[in-house]
């Protein structure tokens, strides 16, 4: 028995659908992460110009770390397979539970400061 184990495998486990499947997932993963680096570049470039008032910046970034926060959702946390109907469920019922209590908090401390 283990006298085979100093020769290799001959073919892998995988068959060639899976292996496809796999290099696709790893494509995705790979734009996605470069689309971050992205994102996180034009960032610090808003921050770092001088003539970008910060009026803009502000809400820039927000709109920039939102569309971050999204993709390493859908790409990284694997909320985009089809088998991952219960923790969207959660995170959809999460957001609208929070949501309100943030816009609360806002007004609240809002009012309270003027």
């Amino acid at each position: 028995m283990a006298e085979n184990l100093d020769q290799p495998f001959k073919e892998s486990a995988m068959n060639n659908e899976e292996k496809r499947k796999i290099n696709r997932e790893q494509r995705t993963q790979v734009i996605a992460f470069a689309f971050m680096i992205g994102i996180t570049i034009l960032a610090f470039l808003a921050v770092g110009a001088e003539g970008v008032p910060g009026t803009f910046t502000t809400p820039f970034i927000l709109l920039l770390a939102f569309v971050q926060l999204l993709l390493q959702l859908y790409y990284f946390m694997h909320l985009k397979d089809k088998d991952h109907g219960w923790p969207n469920s959660f995170m959809i019922s999460g957001l609208v539970l929070a949501a309100p209590m943030i816009v609360a908090l806002i007004m609240l401390l809002g009012v309270v400061k003027y």
